[in-house]
């Protein structure tokens, strides 16, 4: 167990997805159940409470605390797949996206599809009842699991899976397991209640604690494992859970219907859920036009006059493309009965593939700097979806909410709407006070819930008896004494007597920098991030930079924060930019690290790493021998090396360990300056092939052994003092990086294609011909070169038996996943990446400078890699085969070695 009282972990974990703010008095990362049990038996004791946070994904505010906040995300991640897939047992820390890469193998899934997939823990998931686009009520977490290991606030730890868990409760908690039946009968014996629970749990239900488990089961154990399911962290812990599969449906077929008003869409959306559509998800006329705004939006939509139009999203999955091509003809008379129908392109590049996070995103980007965006969701029946969306509207348009976007789920007639609001601004915020308290009357009116998905939370806790009413709000009080008496756990989340604790604890977002103050905070750049486990995510970075703002005036504070924030929050950031592809908003965080770095640069930096630029030649030859001479004096090399990083930092000075590579010594230029007879590109070979020898024969060499095998000409550019400018970039030194940008420039050719070794070079050079007025050569990775044209040239004569396959953050960034799988597949049986693959956080040197990061960052992949023996063990990047080959003791190279050696 790790407890940290320091300002800015506290400060750093203080947010969550929701509007909510609360600081922590300290934040505590949990290892295990006996952990849990000591914190239960402390927070009892010293009459404290706490709460259990995992993905902090939550929009309605049950991942904060201003007293103990503990961390359940970092541990309990074990994942074991049962029964040949049809059941997965999880750690409460696990993704949802982690669960399903491990059972995707099996063509099975969870049955909860939360958007933030993959970021949101299990133990959220069940914490809440997530659901999702695809999650009907059938396939939610009540009704599909199986088991799970709970740790109640007394200590007691009960698994519901053994046979003698209601000996044990009966015996051992005799209190609970009475109280729990008495109140089973309350319920069962009241034809009234009994009514409005099942017409409550007839539609998707995320407010208070679910009864059905007390009306539709009757052992102590069923009882608990039935209410911990949507108890949002407010009566234990659930360490592990053991659900039901569902089937993976990978193949789709989208189309889009639009109609001439919302009538008319909702109409057809009651005729159609009876034919076995997946998914039925409506556009109101106010989102249809933030979808217009959307890049690329869709020429049946782009550019139209809207006049109270809406669509509807009309969606067929299933495992195979014969059986989706049945299923398409079955529904095909269906949908040619439709007005106006558009088949959608669902290729992830697709412009309206998930179009309903388009809306989010477009909203997001388009609020007004300083302003919340808020989602909210709820539930009608089926016949009051219209009137209610017209009342909603009229609601908008008293409040003045304008393009307020509706949206919903009509397989199971969830709704959500979204606006902006600015929370700082007092009349704005009385203005959200009282339209809050007309939407609860609206809904409740028509009968419906007020929260479908998100859970209750502080956003709903001051309206939750009157959406049940008084006898089944007792009932729910009554559970939550059982089973927490001294109310530990979450307190104000599902129970609140605070009438204004909706808009109370606001956090605010002041304008600080362009990247902060797009963010929304929604937490899906968190596991992609390889600091994440080490240090701060991109999020936590983000939220620091506005509480920073908000508390300028507090010295005492902004001194403690900077105590460690170097470090935390600009050191181990990688720079690579993997938040920015998780991101909705498509924030690269490390360009606001850059930003920080370029701040606080000294002249003398500058000036040192210019020169280095104007001389990067011997500068790496240099740094070649230096790396070559340590292999030879290891002691001398460590205290150099420590001496160094004390005298200079962490982060300028590599770490050193017996186990680095030594030097190649390989001078980037042509043994002859003569290029090839009609070339089909030109090779730039990174510096990093000069710094660190591969422990293969190196890419360079496999390149050209390659190319001349195939009969393909490549001229080999004179690159000895080039670079691609990460080194600079990433330390936010642009002078440096403008003299060698401009040394690239005068080099490069203009009309032939640029090849380069490593897809981190790619990707740095890329970016740095952006940045030229006068444009310059398309550049591609070696991989994608290599697949395209190499590949169809030669013959696998010794295939590999099996392949381990390491791709790097640069590859995702490229879009070459394709190219790369091609050339692994070529040359090997079975080729296997990681399901629990992330960044390994090596990009251009910050591994070497900061080893700590990757060994962080790889923890688990590690753990996956060490189960069996491959062949062959690859990746695209030398950094990153060098991490990969320390983190693992097992030998990385460049994929092309492997495609060379697999050739002969």
């Amino acid at each position: 167990m790790q407890r940290s009282a320091d300002a800015l972990t506290r400060l750093a974990l203080s947010h969550d997805a929701s509007r909510f703010l609360e600081i922590p008095r300290e934040v505590i990362i949990a290892s295990n159940t006996a952990d849990i049990r000591q914190l239960f038996a402390e927070a009892t004791h010293h009459r404290r409470h706490l709460t259990l946070r995992g993905g902090g994904t939550s929009l309605s505010g049950q991942s904060i605390s201003d007293d103990m906040l503990v961390d359940v995300r970092r541990r309990f991640r074990d994942i074991e797949v049962l029964d040949d897939g049809a059941r997965v047992r999880v750690g409460a820390g696990a993704s949802v996206a982690q669960v399903n890469a491990r059972l995707r193998r099996y063509g099975r899934r969870i049955g909860p599809d939360p958007a933030s997939a993959q970021t949101a823990t299990v133990g959220g998931v069940v914490a809440t009842n997530a659901t999702g686009k695809l999650c009907g009520i059938a396939d939610d977490v009540f009704h599909t699991v199986d088991s799970m290991v709970v740790v109640l606030p007394s200590g007691r730890v009960v698994d519901t899976a053994d046979p003698d868990a209601d000996i044990t409760l009966t015996w051992e908690e005799p209190t609970l397991a009475g109280g729990l039946a008495i109140l089973r009968r309350r319920l069962r014996d009241d034809a009234k209640s009994l009514s409005e629970v099942s017409r409550l749990w007839g539609m998707r239900n995320a407010m208070g604690y679910h009864l059905r488990a007390l009306t539709d089961f009757s052992r102590p154990s069923d009882i608990l494992r039935q209410l911990m399911v949507g108890s949002e962290g407010t009566l234990g812990f659930v360490a592990e859970v053991t659900l039901h599969t569902v089937p993976l449906l990978p193949h789709k077929r989208v189309d889009l219907a639009i109609f001439s008003s919302i009538e008319e869409a909702v109409e057809t959306a009651s005729e159609l859920v009876e034919h076995g559509f997946e998914v039925l998800e409506l556009f109101d006329v106010d989102a249809l036009r933030v979808v217009q705004d959307v890049p690329n939006a869709h020429p049946a939509l782009a550019g139209r006059e809207l006049n109270g139009e809406a669509a509807l999203l009309i969606e067929l999955h299933a495992p195979t493309e014969d059986e989706l091509a049945d299923r398409g003809a079955l529904a095909q008379p269906y949908l040619d009965a439709l007005p106006e129908v558009h088949r959608i392109d669902t290729s992830p590049k697709a412009p309206l593939w998930r179009l309903h996070h388009g809306i989010y995103t477009e909203m997001s980007k388009s609020r007004p700097r300083g302003t919340s965006i808020l989602m909210e969701d709820f539930s009608v029946p089926r016949e009051k979806i219209v009137d209610t969306i017209h009342q909603l509207d009229n609601l908008f348009d008293r409040f003045q909410y304008g393009r307020s976007a509706i949206t919903g789920h009509l397989t199971d007639c969830t709704l959500h709407f979204m606006l902006t609001e600015n929370f700082e601004d007092e009349a704005s915020l009385r203005r959200f006070r009282r339209f809050v308290q007309a939407f609860v009357r609206l809904i409740l009116s028509q009968g419906g819930v007020l929260k479908a998905q998100h859970g209750t939370g502080r956003v709903m806790a001051p309206f939750l008896e009157r959406q049940v009413g008084i006898e089944l709000y007792d009932v729910m009080r009554e559970i939550k004494h059982l089973l927490d008496p001294a109310g530990i756990l979450s307190p104000g989340v599902m129970f609140n007597d605070n009438p204004n604790a909706h808009v109370t604890h606001l956090k605010l977002m002041p304008t600080v920098e362009e990247p902060v103050d797009k963010c929304v905070e929604c937490g899906l750049c968190e596991n992609v991030c390889p600091s994440t486990e080490l240090t701060l995510s991109p999020r936590n970075r983000i939220v620091l930079r506005r509480e920073l703002a908000v508390r300028k005036d507090d010295e005492q504070l902004l001194d403690a924060v900077f105590e460690n924030y170097q470090y935390a929050a600009v050191d181990t950031c990688s720079t690579a930019g993997m938040c920015e592809l998780a991101c909705p908003l498509g924030i690269d965080t490390g360009e606001l690290v850059r930003q920080q770095r370029a701040a606080v640069a000294t002249d003398r930096e500058q000036r040192v790493w210019d020169r280095a630029a104007r001389n990067w030649g011997t500068f790496t030859r240099i740094g070649s021998g230096a790396m070559t001479a340590a292999q030879h004096l290891k002691p001398l090399a460590r205290f150099v090396t420590k001496l160094g990083r004390n005298r200079l930092g962490g982060d300028q000075v590599w770490g050193y360990s017996d186990d680095m590579p030594r030097g190649s010594g390989l001078r980037r230029r042509p043994a002859r300056e003569r290029a090839a007879k009609r070339p089909v590109a030109a090779y730039f070979p990174g510096c990093t092939q000069t710094l660190l020898a591969s422990r293969g024969e190196g890419v360079f060499a496999a390149f050209n052994e390659l190319s001349t095998r195939a009969g393909v000409p490549v001229t080999l550019l004179n690159a000895s003092k080039l670079c691609c400018g990460i080194p600079w970039k990433m330390r936010g030194l642009s002078d440096g990086y403008a003299t060698m940008s401009a040394q690239v420039s005068d080099t490069l050719p203009r009309d032939t294609l640029v090849v380069t070794d490593s897809s981190a070079c790619a990707v740095g050079l890329s970016q740095m011909i952006d940045g030229w007025d006068d444009g310059g050569p398309e550049t591609i990775d070696v991989v994608r070169f290599a697949a395209e044209q190499l590949l169809p040239e030669l013959t696998i004569t010794a295939k590999l038996g099996s392949l381990l396959l390491y791709p790097t953050c640069s590859t995702s960034h490229l879009q070459d996943t394709t190219a790369l799988h091609a050339i692994a597949s070529a040359i090997a049986e079975e080729v296997v990446v990681p399901d629990s693959w992330v960044c390994c956080g090596a990009f251009g040197d910050t591994g070497l400078l900061h080893p700590e990061l990757p060994q962080a960052a790889t923890r688990m992949a590690v753990d996956e890699i060490a189960e069996r023996r491959f062949d062959g063990y690859t990746s695209t990047s030398r950094t990153c085969e060098v991490a990969m080959s320390k983190v693992t003791e097992e030998p990385f190279v460049h994929i092309l070695e492997s495609l060379a050696r697999a050739t002969r």
